[in-house]
């Protein structure tokens, strides 16, 4: 894909920082009785069209969920991503933390107009400049404090990070110019937990999460035990299609206004034009086939087609669509954000249409069949060449390195091998189907991959993450295994090469794939002898 700009791609992400029940299932189709598609209004052929042309694409598909008039119309998961396992937002996080402000807000707990100084006037500077005075929350909302940088990746090196914020140099007027900056939403969860009493993840518990009954999963704090507000929350895709419903219903949901409708329309309207992406570059232009130049709101996204959304880098969204009364929610794996969404616009735009559509059996029969059917390509190779009898158990003693890996095994049983890293904190274990995914969880250092220069270090003990993994033999003397991390966008690629006594084992993960090279490989190559 040539050389990876990372700055460009996290602008088009969303993400400057950067974030029920079908058990192992990849489909929950037309879950709400007799919605077909048609009957919504929804061109069958038009989804099948969309789903064709992402399976032609480089595009990495992991879910998606069409909603129209109120109904799923269609919903499907690439296996072995499943619908109940909540998946990593990324910057979609905003958009969460900016509904908190809206909330805090009908409380009277504060306004859009108030001094962020003033939410902290013991963490302040020994001088605060005017531009930092002139700082209010409506700046933080709308990506306009006033900063020349994201200031993500510079506060997240510190143990304070508002003091830290707070102490960096404010460089232009605020509200003067859009520059994308995670750490202004993470001001916006300090600010929400200081009026508050509550983090952000439990303030939104019960006024949000209960009520749509969202399955969500934990959201990463800051060293001072703040939720990072601009990532770090994860969801499952029906949440996001529920999320997307209550901004498309105007608050309400179940007959109760869960968030002002005046709040909904200021959150989601036009506040600030992002500027040309470079010099040179004609705005106007731009604004008739980008997503990331039609202005931006309160943490949401003004796209053409007057929709808006929230996003979140790698391909994660919610897309609503008030003149068509519909909600696009979809999880992916992409660098090309928006040549993704264009297909949304080329595929499913033209298929949503005002009035019922005639019934078409065959296909939305097909159309079922196709979500049915959805998954990942499982590594090619061979299962059992006469090489795995050979180093099956046997232990490889591993030369130092900076993983702090001892040894490794592999162990062969049916149709699973066993994945056995030893370093000196314990044994870490993957079983990889064969021909198959083998679904886990796995605590092994450096999984599952992420952008961790940019985010800092992670904070407090990390749980075990979910894993499906699955192996075949390249050759006589190389087993390659596939760890995809399902509660995230992303997967290992893990290659043990075999050379009579001798092992090497290379790790490379799916960023370092998708950006050629532009987020390299931190694990070593693991060498060593049986």
């Amino acid at each position: 894909m040539g050389t990876f700009d990372r700055r460009a791609f996290l602008q088009q992400a969303g993400w400057a920082t950067m974030a029920l029940g079908m058990g192992a299932t990849s489909l929950r189709v037309l879950a709400d009785a007799g919605a077909t598609p048609e009957a919504s209004g929804v061109s069958s052929q038009a989804i099948r069209a969309f789903l064709d042309a992402v399976a032609g694409s480089n595009h990495e598909m992991h879910s998606l969920m069409v909603v129209r008039h109120g109904r799923n119309i269609a919903q499907g998961w690439w296996r072995p991503y499943r619908a109940d396992t909540p998946q990593t937002l990324y910057s979609l996080s905003k958009s969460f933390t900016s509904t908190a402000v809206g909330l805090a807000v009908a409380d009277g707990k504060l306004k859009v107009t108030d001094r962020v100084i003033d939410f902290f006037p013991d963490r302040l500077p020994a001088s605060v400049s005017d531009n930092l005075k002139a700082l209010r929350i409506q700046h933080l909302l709308t990506m306009s404090a006033g900063h020349a940088v994201d200031t993500a990746p510079l506060i997240t090196r510190e143990q304070d990070w508002v003091k830290a914020f707070l102490a960096l140099p404010v460089d232009n007027v605020p509200g003067s110019a859009f520059v994308y900056n995670s750490g202004a939403t993470y001001m916006l969860s300090a600010i929400v937990q200081k009026v508050t009493g509550e983090k952000l993840i439990d303030y939104l518990r019960p006024r949000l999460f209960e009520p749509l009954q969202l399955q969500v999963g934990p959201w990463s704090t800051c060293p001072r035990g703040i939720n990072t507000g601009g990532w770090g929350l994860s969801a499952t895709t029906e949440a996001l299609a529920r999320f997307g419903r209550l901004y498309l219903q105007q608050g309400r949901w179940g007959g109760k206004q869960l968030l002002p409708k005046s709040w909904v329309q200021e959150a989601t309207t036009f506040k600030i034009q992002q500027p040309a992406t470079a010099p040179g570059t004609d705005l106007a232009q731009l604004k008739q086939s980008s997503d990331w130049h039609q202005g931006y709101a309160y943490q949401f996204w003004r796209c053409r087609h007057d929709a808006f959304r929230g996003d979140g880098a790698f391909g994660q969204y919610c897309i609503v669509l008030p003149k068509q009364d519909a909600v696009i929610a979809l999880t992916s794996a992409t660098t090309d954000m928006q040549g993704l969404i264009n297909l949304v616009w080329l595929h499913l735009l033209p298929g949503m249409q005002d009035q019922p559509l005639p019934a078409d059996v065959s296909s939305s029969s097909k159309l079922q069949e196709q979500l049915a059917a959805l998954a990942l390509p499982l590594p090619s190779g061979s299962q059992a060449p006469p090489t795995s009898a050979r180093i099956n158990g046997r232990s490889f003693e591993l030369e130092s390195n900076s993983l702090g890996a001892k040894s490794v095994a592999l162990r062969f049983e049916r149709d699973i091998c066993k994945f056995e890293l030893a370093t000196a904190a314990g044994r870490f274990d993957i079983d990889c189907g064969l021909g198959r995914w083998s679904e886990g969880t796995t605590s092994m250092p450096g999984t599952p991959p992420e952008i961790s220069e940019l985010i800092g270090p992670p904070v407090g003990e990390q749980p075990p993450v979910k894993v499906a993994a699955a192996g075949v033999w390249k050759d006589p003397n190389t087993f390659q295994m596939q760890w995809r991390f399902y509660g995230t966008p992303h997967h290992d690629v893990v290659t043990c090469r075999f050379d009579g006594e001798r092992v090497q084992v290379e790790f490379k993960n799916s960023i370092t794939a998708l950006t050629g090279g532009g987020h390299p490989e931190t694990r070593p190559i693991l060498t060593g002898r049986a």
